[in-house]
């Protein structure tokens, strides 16, 4: 995995050194919003059958203002949007990138978040921080846009990921319900796993704990 992670890592850096002159769209509130409604649209209200009532509405509002103020405030650099494993194929040289039809100009953590949080597969968190650690690293030496601290690169990175998180668990949802795809929901715990882990050392999200908690409790899911 070293290795590989190794390739992908400096594939990822060679697209963010890419002036950003194409014509792409931009990672924007608009976009970082419509993502995050996915949450509350699809998982909440389709797959748990729940509206949000205004205490938790109000709560909703405070983490996704929280998520998409830290997205803009980062550096932004081409943003693949879906730069993991399975979009990465061996080759010569390695890898091979695919499914990049998504890609906009955004916050420089975002694919690299992406990397290591994966569907089908998780990592141990100390295997995870070394990789953003050694990316973040090189990052640096190749001019890439990173943040000066690694402390405060990582919780961009946290905060980023909790972002992609609720939309992919709103997009299994919807999968699910709109499409007639059940198999996907079994990835969800998953990815709320992947959120309580960034919860336990982010005391600024204790409000997303404590509405994932509710709607559970009210849902009765599973996750």
């Amino acid at each position: 995995a070293d290795a590989l992670f190794d390739d992908a890592i400096d594939a990822l850096l060679a697209f963010q050194q890419l002036p950003m002159q194409a014509p792409l769209p931009s990672y924007d509130v608009a976009l970082l919003r419509r993502e995050l409604e996915l949450f509350p649209e699809w998982y909440a209200g389709r797959e748990l059958g729940l509206a949000l009532n205004n205490a938790q509405q109000a709560m909703w509002q405070r983490v996704s203002t929280l998520l998409i103020d830290s997205a803009l405030a980062q550096p932004k650099v081409l943003v693949h949007r879906d730069y993991m494993p399975r979009n990465l194929m061996q080759s010569a040289p390695n890898p091979g990138v695919l499914d990049f039809q998504d890609a906009v100009y955004g916050p420089v953590s975002y694919d690299i978040t992406c990397l290591f949080k994966d569907a089908f597969l998780s990592w141990p968190q100390a295997r995870v921080q070394g990789w953003l650690k050694l990316y973040w690293q090189r990052a640096q030496a190749k001019g890439v846009p990173v943040q000066a601290d690694f402390e405060d690169f990582q919780r961009a990175s946290d905060l980023m990921g909790v972002q992609r998180h609720l939309k992919v668990i709103g997009i299994f949802a919807r999968i699910c319900h709109r499409d007639g795809k059940p198999r996907y929901l079994a990835d969800v715990p998953r990815f709320f796993a992947y959120i309580d882990e960034v919860i336990a050392r982010r005391p600024e999200l204790a409000e997303l704990d404590t509405l994932i908690e509710s709607l559970q409790a009210a849902g009765g899911a599973r996750a």
